[in-house]
């Protein structure tokens, strides 16, 4: 699937995912649905993917987690906070570094509307 058609399907499925719930919830509950969805159209996706950092020569497990990699090739982000922040941009920029992905979605459930808490993120 091209990659502007993938995350098309992943905006579709989030804002699915967002009418039927609303706002409110748990982090993990729209991670466990968004995935629920992905994975019922065929897509190939990862939870809680281990990101491991590499310093020089040395391989680090530092504890970072993708949320869900679709594709092996589109990182999705997923909050429930107040309001996105320049922490998660920054969060999710670091994570398309450190797994060499092009493409990026934030996507922040705790929001009235959806299309209020959806930040691209490309390197």
């Amino acid at each position: 699937m091209h990659l502007e058609a993938l995350y098309k399907t992943i905006l579709d499925c989030s804002f699915q995912v967002h009418s039927a719930l609303g706002p409110g919830l748990l982090e993990s509950a729209y991670e466990e649905c968004l995935y629920y969805e992905l994975i019922q159209l065929g897509l190939k996706v990862e939870k809680q993917r281990a990101l491991p950092l590499i310093y020089k020569d040395v391989k680090l497990d530092a504890g970072y987690r993708i949320d869900l990699l679709v594709e092996n090739c589109i990182v999705v982000e997923i909050k429930a906070v107040d309001s996105l922040a320049d922490i998660h941009l920054a969060q999710i920029l670091t994570y398309l570094k450190l797994s060499k992905c092009k493409l990026g979605l934030l996507v922040n459930f705790n929001v009235r509307h959806l299309k209020d808490g959806i930040k691209r993120a490309i390197l």
